[in-house]
């Protein structure tokens, strides 16, 4: 099986790669007027924020929380730039000891925010130390080992954390109650990464037709930063075949050649339904065992590939494994046997692809059946 480089991003994974970020920091929006979508985030962040300066305070504590690609770490960045204040960034996988906390939090200045990406991850005495710094904006050093070990209590100044998180159900409650504000941000619809699309092209200084920001946003998974991943690789097509304009043809001419089609799937998303339906006849099949049959490592099929095609209603994970929905073998261009549609509970069929929940307990009692 092949090892998947970590800087090696597949072109429609939300997570980023150094290009990625080195982009990001010059197409991202410096004020949460600019910022496109997540509406009902924008409008409780922005009160949060005027109640603050009015006050004259360090606004509260902010956690956001969604799945990764939605603009996470472009919030921390507005909300510094919005309250004035200097920004310290860092992330919890680089917060292993309290020590290592400790020495952020005592070179924190009055006012400043403080962004932690993953906080999740962060250790647990780390956690523990967070827990005052957040509240009572104190923290106790350690000094010395055993029966004569003592704690010396350190003030902070006033700060602000913004904590950002793709796990929210990894936070302990202590934690989570902490932050004065939670922001979970959702998946964006077509004609908001058009409005993503249509910024970015601007500032690249890219002339592109109206049908092709729709064809692009199509296939972006609801992320911007799929999107704006994608935008780059046509701009790139279309500067080697000499195009000045991009047209829709051109758009889709590129991103096909990218293997990203028309539901924003790629190589690995067909080659896992590919599998599951004519190796497996639709499942259910261990992770594992399906990652095999990919020739890929098994967290890769489940972190890259599996979130959207669950979403999608394409792929369900059961307790006896994997299976491919109704939704895969159409997409495929592949018919359902019927003794496969027939082992299937009718309700899975009526279930909209959004709805996560429901169709997660529909195949969860599938998958517990005997038969």
């Amino acid at each position: 099986m092949t090892n998947q480089n970590p800087e090696e991003v597949p072109l429609v994974a939300p997570s980023s790669d150094p290009e990625d970020r080195a982009v990001e920091a010059a197409l991202r929006p410096k004020n949460l007027d600019d910022f496109v979508g997540q509406k009902r985030v924008r409008r409780q962040l922005s009160l949060v924020l005027e109640a603050s300066r009015l006050r004259g305070r360090s606004a509260d504590h902010v956690l956001l929380s969604g799945p990764p690609g939605l603009g996470k770490t472009t919030l921390a960045l507005i909300i510094a730039a919005e309250m004035n204040a200097p920004l310290r960034i860092t992330s919890g996988p680089a917060i292993q000891h309290a020590g290592d906390l400790a020495a952020i939090l005592s070179s924190l200045t009055e006012g400043e925010v403080l962004f932690l990406d993953e906080i999740h991850r962060m250790s647990r005495p780390a956690e523990e130390m967070l827990y005052m710094a957040m509240e009572d904006f104190r923290v106790d050093i350690i000094v010395g080992k055993g029966p004569g070990a003592t704690a010396i209590p350190l003030e902070l100044p006033p700060f602000t954390l913004v904590g950002a998180t793709t796990r929210a159900g990894l936070l302990p409650g202590p934690l989570r109650d902490r932050f004065g504000f939670t922001g979970h941000l959702e998946f964006y619809s077509t004609a908001e990464l058009e409005l993503v699309l249509r910024r970015s092209a601007m500032l690249m200084d890219m002339k592109v037709s109206s049908a092709s920001f729709a064809e692009i946003a199509g296939r972006s998974r609801g992320t911007p930063r799929i999107a704006n991943r994608l935008l780059r690789r046509v701009r790139d097509w279309a500067l080697v075949h000499g195009m000045d304009t991009i047209d829709v043809r051109a758009a889709s001419a590129a991103l096909d050649m990218y293997e990203v089609d028309a539901r924003g799937l790629d190589r690995l998303d067909r080659s896992v339904l590919m599998a599951l339906i004519t190796k497996f006849n639709g499942g259910p099949v261990g992770l594992s065992t399906l990652a095999i049959a990919v020739g890929e490592e098994p967290e890769t099929v489940e972190t890259v590939a599996e979130p959207y095609l669950v979403r999608e209603g394409m792929l369900g994970r059961t307790p006896r494994g994997r299976i491919a929905t109704a939704a895969a073998w159409k997409h495929l261009g592949l018919v359902m046997p019927a003794n496969v549609a027939a082992a299937m509970p009718e309700d899975l069929f009526s279930v909209a692809p959004d709805d996560l929940m429901g169709t997660e307990s529909a195949l969860d009692s599938w998958g517990q059946q005997d038969s």
